[in-house]
């Protein structure tokens, strides 16, 4: 299996991680997103605690744009994460989870991956803060409909990974 890095996206709860974790049972999968930093700050910062409510999310989606403003800090850990993925033997697929339109873009241009959008019709679309409002704004280049049982996600899954 070719080692290959895609970005993930969709508005929260239609179930990116249920889906990463289905495509770790037919492969080696390194999962990181680009606000874990910004999380950890905001468990510094404000004793966040992981938290998915509204208040939280425009406060995550904020402080990371601040430390876009600031030194592009985001697009620097993924850059390493991935220097790391390629180095590892052991891991053949990286997600790297991203809601901004734009730092889509600049990871797509930066190390030329996939983008995938994870949709559900059984989940509203979270309008409070501009990263989750603007996520169907890009043209994936793959697109998976959570819309059915686990097992037909897992076999979705299965599929995305053994197809690409």
């Amino acid at each position: 299996m070719d080692k290959k890095i895609v970005v993930i996206n969709g508005s929260g709860g239609v179930g990116k991680d249920t889906f990463v974790e289905f495509c770790s049972e037919f492969a080696k999968v390194k999962n990181i997103s680009s606000v874990d930093k910004v999380k950890e700050a905001a468990k510094v910062l404000v004793n966040w605690n992981g938290e998915k409510d509204e208040k939280s999310r425009k406060f995550l989606a904020d402080l990371k744009q601040m430390s876009i403003d600031y030194n592009n800090y985001p697009i620097t850990y993924i850059k390493e994460q991935a220097e790391e993925f390629f180095k590892n033997d052991e891991q053949d697929i990286m997600f790297i989870h991203i809601r901004e339109v734009t730092e889509i873009k600049k990871v797509k241009d930066l190390l030329n991956v996939k983008a995938l959008l994870i949709t559900s019709n059984r989940v509203e679309k979270i309008l409070s803060n501009s990263a989750d409002a603007n996520v169907d704004d890009f043209n994936y280049d793959y697109y998976i409909e959570n819309n059915g049982t686990l097992e037909e996600l897992k076999e979705k899954a299965k599929k995305f990974v053994m197809e690409g």
